[in-house]
């Protein structure tokens, strides 16, 4: 089991869990690992959100990279999937994201990038630990002149702005309405400076909130997660739509002009029918997880579309996109992967593609929001025994529980079973069209999960 790394990166308590220390060797094993095979000196890129320690995870990691014999270009306040385009876009050896995403303040965390602009492997990650807790650390470390030099490089955000200009111009420009107005929630986060430049360069009426990072208010009440707040300033500014990003920016939800959420499921249907319109959706596919809602999948078969399920983790969507050459996939909670464009999620790439589908249709958001009729879903957790936790498909009892549950659905609801990687947990959960009804049996079947495997 791996001690530092979990399902995205290291995720901590920044200075006491997360401590520069245990940075600065992160930093030095993940050089080793990831340029090992280069014959050159290394060039690592390093982003980061508007956390109040930020910059101090950053110096550790700066550490770490110069006393390996890397070169680093510090690219400031930046979203994670602007440090992803710019990894490739200057051939750089690897990056890393200093963020925690949609947490809280008092958190940071650790993300790698490998030199294509992806993130890293469960196996790399395993091999840095390996490292970390080896002793060779040590024996890395660069004399003389092969001690690594940093630089800043705060300009090359512009070119992610250009990235966009260059995708979206012509077709914002011939669709475009004077009264289409767009809500903007950054989350306080990386998103912060650079959307508003996006939107103003493509010419896209806007009206932003929750930008003024003060480096412990990212994600406070606001951003993907905190929808409240965009959905009262779209209705009350009679806005044609709102979109808001998470703390790192590589997230998105949407909100219509009634104030009603679009999630990353009906994000995912309304682009995928935009490609699949224009010949452009490969394979006709979508890409999600097991945790998607019934209704992608209803709305997919009856729609010509194909649905492919991974397990949780944005990592897992992208593994499979790249086996078998899919161009979008996501998850419920925003994070959705345009492959043709990026190999990672990207929250202002996600809502150009909204608002160029709205535009293009001549459709309110509403009415693309409403073409996926979203299941009520009901997550439970069993506390079990942890050795015995992925043992519910030995049990006849339970076995027995879940499949007459799912036939008297009739494909009208669905259970998922799924153990926590993490916790002593099993985590039961149940769609279908009465909220009441699956809330009683997912009740029912993480009682008897509990009794059973405790």
């Amino acid at each position: 089991m791996r001690q530092y790394f979990g399902t995205d990166g290291i995720r901590r308590i920044a200075n006491t869990e997360l401590s520069p220390a245990l940075v600065y060797k992160v930093a030095k094993a993940g050089a080793y690992v990831l340029s090992k095979h280069t014959d050159h000196r290394p060039t690592i890129l390093i982003g980061r959100d508007t956390r109040i320690s930020g910059t101090l995870i950053e110096s550790a990691m700066v550490a770490g990279f110069l006393s390996y014999g890397a070169n680093v270009k510090l690219l400031g306040v930046i979203p994670t999937p602007a440090v992803a385009y710019l990894t490739r876009k200057l051939n750089a050896d690897a990056s890393v994201v200093i963020s925690a995403s949609h947490n809280t303040y008092e958190f940071n965390g650790i993300k790698y990038f490998s030199n294509k602009g992806m993130k890293i492997s469960d196996s790399l990650e395993e091999e840095i630990e390996e490292v970390m807790d080896s002793g060779k650390l040590d024996d890395l470390t660069a004399v003389n002149d092969k001690i690594g030099v940093s630089e800043y490089a705060l300009d090359l955000i512009d070119e992610y702005v250009y990235f966009f200009r260059k995708q979206f111009d012509d077709v914002i420009e011939n669709n475009k309405k004077d009264d289409f107005i767009v809500g903007i929630d950054t989350a306080n986060g990386a998103t912060s400076y650079v959307a508003e430049k996006i939107f103003k360069s493509l010419g896209i009426n806007y009206k932003i909130i929750n930008n003024n990072p003060d480096g412990i208010n990212i994600n406070e009440n606001c951003g993907s997660t905190h929808l409240e707040g965009l959905k009262k300033f779209v209705v009350e500014n009679k806005l044609s739509l709102g979109v808001a990003y998470d703390g790192d920016g590589d997230r998105c939800l949407a909100v219509d002009e009634n104030g009603n959420e679009i999630d990353g499921d009906k994000l995912m249907a309304i682009i995928a029918s935009n490609l699949k319109e224009k010949g452009n959706l490969k394979k006709d596919t979508i890409v999600a997880t097991v945790m998607s809602n019934l209704g992608l999948n209803k709305y997919a078969k009856e729609n010509g579309l194909n649905l492919v399920q991974t397990k949780v983790g944005d990592r897992y969507v992208l593994e499979e996109m790249l086996k078998e050459g899919y161009n979008i996939g996501g998850e419920q909670s925003g994070h959705i992967i345009l492959l043709d464009y990026n190999p990672t999620g990207d929250g202002i790439l996600t809502s150009l593609m909204l608002i160029k589908t709205i535009l293009e249709t001549n459709k309110k958001a509403s009415e693309l929001g409403n073409i996926v009729k979203i299941y009520p879903q009901i997550l439970i957790n069993a506390k079990v025994n942890s050795e015995k936790k992925y043992d519910y498909e030995k049990n006849e009892e339970i076995k027995e529980a879940i499949e007459k549950l799912e036939k008297e659905f009739a494909g009208n609801g669905r259970v998922l079973i799924r153990p926590s990687g993490t916790e002593p947990l099993v985590r039961v959960m149940i769609e279908g069209e009465n909220k009441e009804y699956i809330t009683k049996k997912a009740e029912q079947i993480a009682k008897l999960i509990e009794e059973k495997l405790s």
